[in-house]
């Protein structure tokens, strides 16, 4: 019952401080996820354009961060980026070492290495599209924007899902690498709070614990999305698919 008590939420009590690094964990997984999105589209219609140079640009992406060690993307962005900082700090007058802030550096770093997954999520989802669709729009006149609109974004986000699920739990077990630099997530906190009151093993299953929640709760989410978005796919479709 005294160890149980470290994760009160009193004065002694740790739970506060671990709910509150959950959440960012959360927060900096969102980010990442978000900064991932974007390049990933960007990535995959390089290598879905037909141009030899984009193809070849979106291969070497794709290729690099997907692998390197995570840890290693992590410690570029974060003491690069503060090295950049500081370059221009210096060029504006500013004297003395400016240090990229964590959350930024982590989000960055996660999201360039989620971006390298996403972009082949996103272009095996456009080459699921059945091609009949696609020329019947073109067949009617449909312009390139409605068809993106009305087609292509809406399909491509439905075959998606599970890879994005995939790659969400990807980047959700990422950001435990995050706490190399000093962000206060939940690997970070349960290493402090190990520390702090040498009961290594009970908060380092505590963190796991609550690792393995997310996990399981982010999966149960992305399950439900993907059953709602397939309820308005002909069975057909979901059967070519």
């Amino acid at each position: 019952m005294a160890t149980l008590s470290l994760l009160g939420f009193g004065q002694n009590g740790w739970g506060a401080l671990l709910l509150t690094a959950t959440l960012l964990t959360l927060l900096v997984t969102a980010a990442a996820l978000f900064i991932g999105a974007v390049l990933g589209t960007v990535v995959a219609t390089s290598k879905l354009s037909g141009n030899l140079v984009l193809i070849a640009l979106g291969n070497v992406y794709t290729t690099v961060f997907r692998g390197v060690p995570e840890l290693l993307i992590i410690y570029l962005i974060y003491f690069g980026g503060s090295s950049a900082v500081t370059a221009v700090g210096q060029w504006l007058g500013y004297e003395g070492f400016l240090g990229l802030p964590s959350f930024v550096a982590g989000a960055l770093a996660v999201g360039i290495i989620s971006g390298a997954y996403q972009a082949e999520v996103f272009r095996g989802a456009y080459l699921a599209i059945p091609r009949g669709e696609l020329e019947a729009a073109s067949a009617i006149g449909m312009h390139f924007t409605l068809k993106l609109r009305r087609i292509i974004i809406p399909q491509v986000l439905r075959f998606a899902i599970p890879g994005l699920g995939n790659v969400w739990q990807l980047s959700l077990k990422d950001s435990a690498l995050i706490s190399v630099t000093g962000l206060a997530e939940l690997m970070r906190t349960s290493q402090v709070a190990a520390g702090s009151t040498r009961q290594y093993f009970f908060f380092f299953i505590v963190g796991g614990v609550l690792y393995l929640a997310l996990t399981s709760l982010s999966d149960r989410i992305f399950n439900t999305a993907e059953r709602r978005a397939n309820r308005s796919m002909p069975h057909s479709a979901m059967g070519n698919a």
